[in-house]
């Protein structure tokens, strides 16, 4: 069994055609065949249903799976463990909140220093990128602050003001809180803070409306389409436009960290490590 019939296997599982694996794989389709009917012949056992539409994972292929992901995210740390500590190389994989506004600042910084890490970054929610780092899907993320799983260690970033905006219309807060309520979907923590807020209020909002970025979130609010609940500075542009009001909510809703989580059982990596000296850096003002 080689790393490669692993990889094979993970990204047929994935698309759950030979067709759409080799197309990703950029192989041809018999070899994708030849190297799943390798796997099944050297464990004795199928991995795959076949049918009109496709494969599907039997119960053993979803075992495999299991293992597979493991054993391929060990080989990856291995890599990345036997690098230079000064000059780190490979890949880096971040994932972030949207509404980390400073991070493109530490993220220029790091790549203008190691311009021999590829970094790429994903966005999405606190709860969604946890499981991403659990699941050695990210080396890290910035997220908002909350009850950490007991494999995650955190490292602080920014403090945050979190304020309810709204358009220019005259209303008052009991009025806001009738109105369509614009956020991302479950497991944002701004949202969480928001929802806790109508739930302390004993209100129910009228509408709840989830979108896919804060770009579309606040030209909704703009419009009057309803109201959010983001950090003061992701919305600074907005206010000396003149376009939106901002409302003050009560410390314990409205003060919020956001913190760098890694896994705290992986490997402390040179990209890594230098990544979390870099975000250090920022917050002492030295670059």
């Amino acid at each position: 069994m080689e790393f490669k019939d692993l990889e094979i296997f993970q990204m047929v599982a994935q698309k759950g055609t030979i067709t759409a694996a080799a197309r990703e794989l950029n192989y041809v389709q018999s070899n994708v065949t030849a190297r799943i009917q390798k796997l099944e012949v050297e464990l004795n056992t199928p991995l795959f249903n076949r049918h009109n539409r496709g494969m599907n994972l039997t119960p053993e292929g979803k075992k495999l799976l299991v293992y597979s992901e493991e054993i391929l995210s060990l080989t990856n740390e291995m890599k990345k463990v036997i690098q230079s500590k000064e000059e780190p190389a490979g890949k880096l994989e971040i994932g972030t909140v949207e509404t980390v506004i400073q991070l493109p600042y530490i993220l220029s910084a790091y790549n203008k220093k190691y311009e021999n890490v590829d970094m790429s970054l994903i966005s999405g929610v606190t709860e969604g990128l946890q499981e991403d780092v659990l699941n050695h899907k990210l080396d890290g993320a910035f997220v908002t602050e909350t009850e950490l799983h007991p494999d995650l260690v955190s490292h602080d970033v920014f403090k945050e003001e979190l304020v309810l905006i709204s358009d220019l219309k005259e209303t008052s807060l009991d009025q806001l809180k009738r109105e369509p309520f614009l956020c991302f979907t479950e497991g944002c923590g701004y949202r969480a803070r928001l929802e806790m807020w109508y739930k302390d209020e004993n209100v129910k909002p009228q509408k709840v409306m989830e979108f896919g970025t804060l770009e579309t979130i606040l030209s909704s609010v703009v419009v009057g389409l309803g109201v959010t609940f983001v950090p003061k500075s992701a919305v600074s542009h907005l206010v000396k436009r003149g376009v939106i009001q901002c409302h003050s909510l009560p410390e314990r809703y409205s003060k919020i960290n956001t913190i760098f989580i890694r896994r705290s059982n992986s490997y402390l990596t040179s990209t890594i490590e230098k990544f979390i000296e870099t975000i250090e850096q920022f917050n002492a003002g030295t670059i």
